[in-house]
């Protein structure tokens, strides 16, 4: 009897995404040694920050999901020294069906990045190649552990406002 079960029980809806759109919201790109000069040797060093926001359209069924990239460089010899500095606010507009509403924040954050991030990572590719220095390719992000780092910040932050009232 458990397969007839089995078999009766209603279907999942099936996940459908769609991106209607990507585009780039901010860019600010500064480079600091054509501007100040750079003394003596240069060995970069660089850092990259990952901002991930995501917020409900009027339309039924899309979101719009927003990357936002700080990459910075610095010169290992002289931390203090910027060689440079590329800012990049990149979104995407999602259709997403069939995603049960306790689901939709992390497939928001987790899948939707990881369809944004190739296009982001070109941009900053052609930045930086563009802005006189040899082309950065972004290492891939996990954007799954980001996710599980921003609820843990979340709960900490939590924690650390009940335990001041």
């Amino acid at each position: 009897m458990a397969e007839n079960e089995t078999a009766a029980a209603p279907e999942a809806p099936a996940v459908k995404m769609q991106i209607l759109a990507q585009f780039i919201r901010d860019m600010s790109f500064e480079n600091i040694v054509a501007q100040k000069g750079v003394q003596g040797n240069a060995e970069p060093d660089v850092s990259v920050q990952v901002n991930l926001d995501a917020k409900k359209r009027t339309a039924e069924n899309q979101f719009e999901v927003a990357m936002k990239l700080l990459v910075k460089s610095t010169n290992k010899l002289n931390a203090e020294e910027t060689l440079f500095m590329l800012e990049l606010d990149y979104s995407g507009i999602f259709q997403i069906e069939g995603i049960p509403e306790e689901q939709i924040h992390p497939f928001l954050m987790i899948e939707c990045p990881r369809m944004l991030f190739p296009f982001a990572r070109r941009i900053v590719s052609d930045v930086t190649r563009d802005g006189g220095f040899p082309p950065l390719n972004l290492e891939n992000i996990d954007f799954v552990q980001l996710y599980r780092q921003e609820l843990a910040r979340r709960v900490q932050a939590e924690a650390a406002k009940a335990t001041k009232s």
